[in-house]
């Protein structure tokens, strides 16, 4: 799948939490929770992954699009997954964020499969 947003890709690695959350990444869909409605939206989180990194992504949006790109196959990792990150304000930018620390090496919402 591709998500846009804006020009340049990105792998899963190099997303960090900011206020602006327009990005363009290519992902796998791994896992996908169970479709929620809130008021006149419906909702629904994903475990997705690159070659690079797994997170957790959120479906069905106000914003954005979404498109299927190429095969159902694509290498990927499920660790690190960033959202199981500690992320804290960057000390020399108050506008950007640091990793801090590693909460759990892998989904604690989507466990892997063994």
């Amino acid at each position: 799948m591709h998500v846009s947003g804006c020009t340049s890709m990105l792998s899963i690695k190099d997303i960090v939490p900011a206020a602006q959350n327009n990005i363009t990444t290519q992902f796998i869909l791994l896992d996908k929770g169970r479709v929620a409605t809130e008021g006149q939206s419906k909702t629904c989180l994903a475990l997705v992954a690159d070659e690079t990194a797994a997170v957790h992504f959120q479906f069905w949006g106000k914003r954005g699009s979404i498109e299927k790109v190429g095969e159902f196959t694509m290498t990927y990792v499920e660790t690190p997954n960033i959202s199981e990150m500690r992320w804290v304000p960057d000390p020399n930018n108050s506008k950007k964020y640091v990793h801090e620390a590693v909460v759990s090496p892998y989904s604690r919402i989507f466990p892997p499969m063994l």
